[in-house]
């Protein structure tokens, strides 16, 4: 028994509400609706366009969009504006296609944008007009169209007419809406849409080929007032340019001079540097080379910060006026031949997690509420980087997150400089140079001075004291377990906590005996911090020993990263001496060092060649007796070397290494000393090594045998 069949052809039978649902719902909100209007306008290579609020405080609000473009002939229309998703733009920007005018390619691609007037109102009349041709007028009732059930059923009629709109040589186009969905505009939404608009072409550029103007008849006060975006970018103090191009860095630093603090100002420039990307486990790579940038091509950006400190503040005339503005308008935007990539720099959107990383390190990142940033893009290489259907930023995907890790790098350049200004303003405005620290030495400090004035020494100094050497301990317990870093970091927090809520007791006029319970409080929290890490006081050790055990715990990492590690010592070469030392103190100190020169060495040589071939990239570990201090570990690389000088780089807290916490070689510095040595870095030829480490050269300097 056999069965038959039978095929059947069919069409797609699109509903008129597909157009409804393009411009509803593929549009996330009325602003962006507005800048799809203006994106058209670009791309129909406009000069300006004017969007105008018409009607406010009445029933019948209007919303028209015009520009002087080359406006859309009657086949435009039928063919091309009146297609959903036709690919015209796309082939464009595909083939490279540029306007005639100001050689533009074109931003839009899916077809779609145009029905953004559908999420704005119901009504639309468009008036458009090509050269060499008459005006076309378009209208269309939104609720006629979806009343019918497929969109055959809907036609839309077109009106041909002498000008009227554009006249004379005047080509572009204007359309209009009405029967708004928001009928009602208070100060505060026109306001926001200004802000919308004219961020739209990039603040730091000069006045180019394209303008985009709100125009609100009737309430013109509603937009005065707003400060002009060059007023504010005045009072930065810091300004940052910087662009990376086939993984070139150049770079420009600008402190401006402080008159009232009498601070003069600097700048620094680098070029043909390394761009030093954030840390990643998914990536080995530590630089932006040229590979990196594939798909997104050269960026460059402009940053602008503030500083918002109260002390700062009050130094300044209308420091309302630009905290008010960052506020509203802080953060890095993206900008794609000069167009705004929207909603990067929104207040909503903090694509960069700059919030996150000054909550992980305030005294040192920026955060959105004091920069104001632009990230310029090249339409024509950066097609690796795709818009979302909805226009809300970018795919994301790989070319995003590089785009991310390049931005960032760049901050990390601007925030080190920049930590250094921070730190003279802090000294003239009273506060700490090294505030980490201070924030267990200065509410100390200010502790003995409340008790001085309460009269209280005999019966709280003692404790003062003892807190203070509880501390100095502890720092010591710490480094003794190996457990620099967060841990330490804790103990900063919590000692701070616990001096201020004693210092707030006093001066708020507590009883002795509550004052006296709180001291001893804070005593047995430095106490129980001691008791479950173990002392080492130290004993002689031989070099030979630490460098031996450093190498062992860091061989899987010379392996991975293709880093040759050479020890002659090790190895049968002569030498080695004896020195009284905590032995896993030091052993952590060398780990230190050998951690930095491997992150530097892949710095300055980012290829990693073939496992047939000699890696470039060597970190040397022996000793010397040619320092006139006394004999030394010396550990030397060959990355890039040090920028900085010696007391700066062992400071906490500083690091040029991103994601870094600034705590290693201050670690380092600080073995030494309990060692009863010193950490020094010596200039290439100072002392007898191989050839080739001429980067960075630490020596751990160690006293006589005792």
């Amino acid at each position: 028994m056999s069965e038959s069949f039978q095929s059947h052809s069919s069409t797609f039978r699109p509903r008129a509400r597909l157009l409804q649902l393009l411009g509803d719902q593929l549009i996330g909100s009325a602003r962006l609706a507005v800048f799809e209007l203006v994106k058209n306008a670009y791309d129909a290579d406009a000069s300006k366009v004017s969007v105008e609020i018409g009607g406010l405080g009445t029933d019948e609000p209007t919303i028209s969009v015009t520009d002087d473009g080359e406006g859309m002939s009657l086949s435009t229309l039928t063919d091309i504006w009146l297609v959903p998703g036709h690919e015209n733009r796309e082939v464009q920007r595909q083939r490279l296609i540029r306007s005639p005018k100001f050689h533009r390619l074109p931003l839009g691609e899916k077809g779609v944008g145009r029905f953004a007037v559908h999420k704005l109102g119901n009504s639309i009349e468009l008036v458009t007009r090509h050269a060499g041709c008459r005006e076309c007028v378009v209208r269309i009732d939104w609720n006629q169209i979806i009343s019918k059930p497929f969109l055959s059923e809907a036609p839309v009629q077109i009106e041909e007419r002498s000008p009227q709109v554009f006249t004379g040589q005047r080509t572009g186009t204007q359309i209009t809406i009405s029967d708004l969905r928001q009928k009602h505009w208070s100060r505060g939404d026109i306001r926001r849409l200004q802000r919308q608009i004219t961020t739209i072409v990039s603040p730091f550029d000069e006045p180019g080929s394209f303008s985009a103007v709100l125009e609100v008849p009737g309430r013109e006060l509603w937009i005065a007032g707003i400060p002009d975006v060059g007023t504010i970018l005045s009072r930065a103090t810091w300004k940052f340019s910087f662009e990376l191009i086939d993984g070139e860095y150049n770079w420009f630093y600008q402190f401006l001079r402080i008159p009232l603090l009498r601070l003069e100002g600097r700048e620094l420039v680098g070029t043909g540097e390394k761009l030093l990307l954030p840390p990643s486990t998914k990536r080995d790579k530590v630089t932006a080379t040229a590979d990196f940038q594939e798909g997104i091509g050269p960026v460059s950006g402009d940053f602008y910060v503030y500083d918002r400190d109260r002390d700062y503040l009050r130094l300044l005339t209308e420091s309302k006026l630009v905290t008010d503005y960052l506020d509203e308008n802080g953060g890095v935007r993206v900008y794609r031949d000069g167009i705004r990539v929207y909603n990067y720099g929104e207040p909503t959107d903090d694509w960069l997690g700059l919030d996150m990383r000054r909550v992980n390190t305030p005294t040192r990142s920026i955060s959105r509420n004091i920069i104001i940033g632009a990230i310029n893009l090249q339409l024509d290489s950066s097609q690796a980087l795709v818009e979302k259907t909805n226009r809300e930023g970018f795919v994301e995907d790989q070319a995003l997150l590089h785009l991310k890790d390049i931005v960032l790098g760049a901050l990390m350049t601007l925030e080190v400089e920049r930590q250094k200004d921070k730190e003279a303003i802090r000294s003239l405005t009273g506060k700490a140079s090294d505030i980490e620290t201070e924030k267990i030495r200065q509410p100390l400090n200010e502790l003995r001075r409340a008790i001085r004035r309460e009269g209280l020494e005999g019966k709280l100094f003692k404790y003062v004291d003892k807190i203070e050497l509880d501390y100095e301990d502890m720092q010591r317990t710490l480094l003794h377990a190996g457990m620099a870093g967060i841990n330490l970091g804790v103990v900063f927090h919590e000692v701070e906590r616990g001096v201020k809520t004693l210092h707030r007791a006093i001066q708020m006029g507590e009883n002795r005996q509550t004052v006296q319970e709180q001291s001893e409080g804070l005593m047995g929290l430095l106490d129980g911090f001691a008791t479950i890490l173990r002392r080492d006081d130290g004993a002689v050790q031989s070099a030979k020993k630490v460098i031996d055990r450093a190498r062992r715990n860091n061989s899987l990492r010379f392996n991975h990263h293709r880093v040759r590690f050479e020890a002659p010592i090790l190895e049968g070469g002569l030498g080695d001496f004896d020195a009284q030392m905590s032995f896993g103190l030091v052993v952590g100190a060398v780990g230190n060092l050998i951690d930095n020169a491997l992150y530097w060495v892949r710095v300055r040589w980012p290829d990693v060649p073939a496992k047939s071939q000699m890696t470039p990239r060597k970190i040397y570990a022996g000793i010397t007796n040619e320092l006139e201090e006394g004999p030394a570990i010396i550990i030397a690389d060959n990355g890039p070397g040090l920028k900085d000088a010696p007391d700066r780089v062992v400071s906490p807290f500083y690091t040029r290494r991103p994601g870094g916490m600034g705590l290693g070689l201050y670690y380092v510095n600080m073995v030494m000393q309990l060692s009863g040595g010193s950490l020094r870095f010596l200039e290439p030829g100072e002392i007898d090594l191989p050839e080739g480490y001429d980067g960075t050269i630490a020596a751990l300097i160690f006293g006589e045998k005792r």
